[in-house]
């Protein structure tokens, strides 16, 4: 019997259980897919919003507010990247610029610290790639960046390091109810836990209506996106540029990444397909055109992929965060769009707020660690620094990915460090080979092998990212009268 069950592993997820972990509970996360950070969590803009643009009096305001300022402790405990760059929302129009003044009163009325508006020619001086239209904007500089799956990825592990409990590949497909406890159905097992917490993202709805009458509703909300080549980035622009938002969202923006690369997008679509994550013509057609708006030399040819997330818009039009009402020691946290990764941290505080006056005997861990040491990152060493580890593990001197600079040693580090990197992708967002100029057209045949070698398989049980996404599927005799994997 666990005390706590968890179901979802994206940012909210990892964030309360990383939370949880500090106190002496039998913990258990469970995620459908085959590894952490795979819903919205993967596919987002990475922002971490200054808190101006919700609305005051909701939860989306407050802990947006919160979270923001979190984020230098957490990004420090856990040694993962964040970077407080700022933000502008620009304004070619009056009808825009009085949008940035009730921007600007909405951020005044939620407590966000340092912001200012600034003319046009004021924006350009510090954005010089910044349309000529634009006549104004907001400039609020505790904005930032951050790299949303590594975060996730280091909160499982400093999780785990605390004594929570992970399950991938385990899907509910119902609850049942009983007087103090539910048991959990899953395709695997059926598990038995005095509580849960509902961190489904898109699908948080379905796990809340197995267990109560008042039911919500998520409806996924596609958005795409360009990813510019590093050779775009910061030398094109320094900050978070947001357009004047609409009823649909904050519109399309431009976005440096913490790895130097530059985002451009996203559109917002409502579907009704739960893994509706292809890009569309039209969807990448639109971001085009209304990037323009913010600058008119955006260079496109620099693309190196797209992609598309889904985010999770509720009926009630704020973050949902409490304990169902007729489902005791049932808590949902649903509806966690933007802000949601901004709020997360501070989300996760008010859980734990919630689950205290559910479970009022809990007691903290007398040795809980909130230190999660990063894995090496070689490129970013001295030389002789290099050498040293090339002396101590001759895979270090191996380069595996030229474009990002990976070694064979941070692969093999990422295969055999909890939560396990077990297919080709699940590296990738580890330690980043493939997500270069060539996008793995390179490095992904020996990525292949070095799984294969490691989790002691086949190169044809290898998968990409989903399973299934077998890569191999068996062997030809074609050409020359040689072998070649097919």
């Amino acid at each position: 019997m666990y005390d706590v069950t968890i179901v979802g592993a994206g940012i909210v997820g990892t964030f309360i259980a990383r939370e949880l972990s500090k106190y002496n509970l039998n913990i258990l996360l469970v995620e459908k897919e085959n590894d952490v950070s795979k819903g919205a969590t993967r596919a987002n803009s990475a922002i971490v919003h200054g808190g101006y643009d919700a609305k005051p009096g909701t939860l989306m305001a407050k802990l947006n507010a919160r979270g923001n300022a979190l984020f230098d402790k957490v990004s420090k405990e856990l040694e993962i990247p964040f970077e407080r760059i700022g933000s502008f929302v620009l304004a070619t129009n009056k009808e825009e610029m009085d949008t940035i003044d009730e921007l600007y009163d909405r951020g005044m009325e939620n407590g966000i610290p340092s912001m200012e508006i600034l003319t046009g020619d004021e924006i350009r001086e510090m954005e010089k790639n910044i349309s000529k239209n634009v006549i104004g904007g907001l400039h609020a500089k505790t904005a930032g960046i951050v790299g949303p799956w590594e975060l996730a990825i280091a909160l499982t592990e400093n999780s785990m390091e605390n004594g929570v409990e992970l399950k991938l590949n385990t899907e509910v497909k119902d609850i049942e109810k009983n007087e103090d406890n539910y048991k959990i159905k899953t395709n695997n097992e059926d598990i038995d836990t005095k509580y849960i917490i509902n961190c489904a993202g898109i699908y948080a709805d379905k796990i809340n209506n197995m267990v109560s009458k008042n039911a919500f509703t998520i409806t996924p909300r596609r958005g795409e996106y360009y990813v510019l080549d590093k050779d775009c980035g910061v030398e094109f622009i320094n900050k978070v540029i947001f357009q004047s938002p609409t009823k649909l969202g904050k519109g399309v923006l431009l976005v440096p990444t913490v790895h130097g690369n530059l985002l451009v997008g996203p559109n917002a679509e409502n579907i009704d397909d739960k893994e509706g994550t292809q890009t569309t013509y039209d969807g990448l057609r639109f971001i085009k055109q209304i990037s323009n708006k913010s600058s008119e030399n955006i260079p496109f040819r620099e693309n190196i992929r797209t992609f598309a997330g889904l985010r999770a818009q509720a009926s009630t039009n704020d973050f949902i965060i409490e304990e169902s009402r007729d489902a005791k020691g049932f808590i949902n946290v649903a509806g966690i769009k933007s802000p949601g990764l901004s709020a997360s941290p501070a989300i996760a505080e008010y859980v734990i707020d919630i689950f205290k006056n559910i479970k009022k005997d809990l007691e903290l861990k007398e040795k809980f660690n909130p230190i999660r040491k990063s894995p090496i990152v070689f490129m970013n060493l001295e030389d002789d620094e290099k050498n040293k580890l090339i002396k101590k593990d001759e895979k270090y001197g191996r380069i595996i990915c030229r474009c990002e600079m990976i070694t064979e040693a941070e692969i093999v580090e990422a295969i055999n460090r909890a939560p396990q990197a077990r297919t080709v992708d699940a590296i990738k967002r580890k330690v980043r080979p493939g997500a270069g100029r060539c996008q793995g057209g390179f490095c992904g045949p020996r990525i292949v092998e070095i799984l294969a070698r490691e989790l002691n398989i086949s190169p044809e049980e290898v998968l990409k990212d989903n399973n299934n996404s077998n890569i191999l599927v068996g062997k030809t005799d074609k050409g020359n009268g040689g072998n070649m994997d097919a």
